[in-house]
């Protein structure tokens, strides 16, 4: 019955509403639209927005009808949860199966009533799982803080009633990235089923030069993958070396040209586990706010980078320092506003580094990281002699401490607010060894930047007629100093191992909080397969 309804869709529906069309066009009649209403409310809980969109429409029927847009709403549905699989949303052919099996089994006004309860109850649920996602992030990991946009139960069954099949259209995200990712899922289910990209590699150091087996199976890896030409060298070549790097680039390793232990082990993840990091990545899209700004900051942590987009362009991009993988220190994701910067920044030491690291060395030495001053609660710096820190705990330490503005401040030079209760934000770092790491997860939370005053610059660059000079000037004074934005700025962390690249090539990351790894075993109990068959 289903590959049937699939090939006709329209023809279908129309035959299991045939023997009930006598009931739809008697809907009018007192007796019959109480039944409806009966059976729409006895299948639709009261505290519900279904419920409520109802009562506000009095009760009228969007899908039970033989009017041409009711045909065209159940059709557009049938259709929409028929192919669910290619955003990467849970299989749904059980629910078509069930809609269809209710619908051809319809015989009285009150069945059509709970028909049409449930096909709205069908389609909430699917529209909701388009738009929002899946999954609630916060469900899955606590570092996932983002809030997700929803419409209610009766906006989504609103909008379709009046825009019909071009609403379930527009839900999923409108954006050329979504787009790009539903199109390399396809390419990958294809070649999942045709068994992947071959033999793996053995985990050994290859480099220009070697010659042999190891170095053949190399080479085919690569030219399966797509990164360089098929060719008949035994040996570690040129193009060899070309094509080593261009995989090492498009998978954020130092494109060095040498496959050591970290390029092979990337290089022989099978093709199964890059399209569920695009599974993950399609979910993570959804998640994102659907208007992100003109002028806008992306931070992708996985890729250790932080971005200016202006007017879906990358005008600046520098690398970028995230925190520890520890549970205390991992960045988290969400999305807000920057509104200032901070040139000269003084550092005011989270209370959990306060009680965590320097108490300790206080209650061992009271001179100990001397360059922090200690204040009282009025901010007056206290004399450290006259303290006997052992005398307190994490609970009841009553001091802050602060480290005034200088180059070897832990802020650097410059800080960009946005403010949140996540005592997150964007800074300059002294530890410029840092960044030319391939990990970059060493700080307590917040995120570091390579390139701070540049960031400034462009930042500054819609305000300033000379950012430059600008900065610089108030640089100089060594003063703290807040520096508002005219045009706030709305800064997304994210945090994605698989996206695609400006000019349309697939880059894949590390999942190094293996934050992606739950949300595909979260994917999974939630009815989503890799397989657009479920098998």
């Amino acid at each position: 019955m289903l590959s049937v309804f699939r090939t006709s869709t329209s023809i279908l529906v129309t035959a299991c509403f045939a023997a009930t069309a006598g009931f739809a066009n008697t809907a009018s009649a007192p007796e019959p639209k109480t039944a409806f209403q009966m059976a729409i409310a006895e299948h639709t809980p009261q505290a519900s927005t279904i419920a409520e969109f109802y009562r506000t429409n009095g009760f009228a029927p969007i899908w039970v009808g033989e009017t041409p847009e009711h045909m065209q709403r159940r059709t557009a549905l049938i259709e929409a949860l028929s192919n669910a699989h290619l955003h990467g949303l849970p299989h749904a052919d059980a629910a078509v199966s069930a809609l269809i099996d209710q619908m051809e089994q319809a015989r009285s006004v009150r069945d059509l009533g709970a028909v049409e309860a449930e096909l709205s109850r069908v389609y909430v649920e699917y529209a909701d799982a388009l738009y929002s996602g899946t999954l609630e992030p916060g469900r899955v990991d606590d570092g996932l803080v983002r809030g997700v946009e929803h419409r209610s139960a009766a906006e989504h069954l609103s909008g379709l009633a009046e825009q019909g099949a071009q609403y379930l259209e527009q839900l999923s995200p409108q954006t050329p990235q979504y787009r790009a990712l539903m199109k390399q899922k396809l390419l990958l289910q294809a070649l999942v089923d045709q068994g992947g990209w071959g033999a793996t590699v053995p985990v050994a150091k290859l480099e220009y030069g070697d010659t042999g087996p190891n170095v053949v199976k190399l080479r085919n890896r690569l030219v399966a993958m797509g990164y360089m030409r098929p060719s008949a060298s035994p040996s570690f070549d040129d193009a060899l070396l070309a094509g080593v790097q261009a995989f090492q680039t498009a998978h954020g390793l130092e494109p060095d040209g040498v496959a050591g232990q970290g390029t092979i082990t990337e290089l022989n993840r099978p093709a199964s586990d890059r399209l569920k990091a695009v599974y993950v990545a399609l979910e993570r899209e959804r998640w994102l706010p659907r208007e992100r700004g003109a002028r806008h900051i992306l931070v992708n942590q996985a890729d250790f980078s932080a971005k200016i987009v202006d007017d879906g362009q990358v005008t600046f991009e520098t690398r970028a320092v995230i925190g520890k993988n520890t549970h205390d220190r991992r960045s988290p994701e969400f999305s807000d506003v920057m509104e200032h910067m901070v040139i000269n920044p003084s550092w005011y030491v989270p209370r959990s580094i306060i009680t965590k690291e320097y108490l300790p060395k206080l209650q061992s030495n009271p001179n100990a990281v001397g360059h922090i001053q200690i204040t009282d609660r009025s901010g007056r710096q206290v004399n450290r002699g006259a303290v006997d820190f052992t005398q307190f705990t994490a609970r009841n330490f009553p001091f802050a401490m602060r480290q005034p503005p200088s180059k070897s401040n832990a802020l650097g030079l410059v800080k960009f607010m946005f403010p949140n209760k996540y005592n997150i934000y964007l800074h300059d770092t002294p530890q410029k060894n840092l960044f030319a790491r391939e990990v970059r997860a060493f700080s307590h939370g917040c995120i570091r930047l390579a390139q701070p005053f540049e960031f400034a610059y462009a930042l500054l660059a819609k305000q300033e007629e000379d950012p430059k000079a600008f900065f610089h000037r108030v640089l100089k004074t060594g003063k703290e100093t807040k520096v508002e934005l005219d045009q706030h700025v709305p800064v997304h962390l994210i945090y994605r191992t698989a996206y695609i690249g400006p000019k349309g090539e697939v880059q894949y990351r590390r999942d190094v909080y293996n934050r992606d790894a739950k949300i595909w075993d979260a994917l999974q109990k939630a009815g989503v397969a890799l397989s657009d068959v479920q098998g």
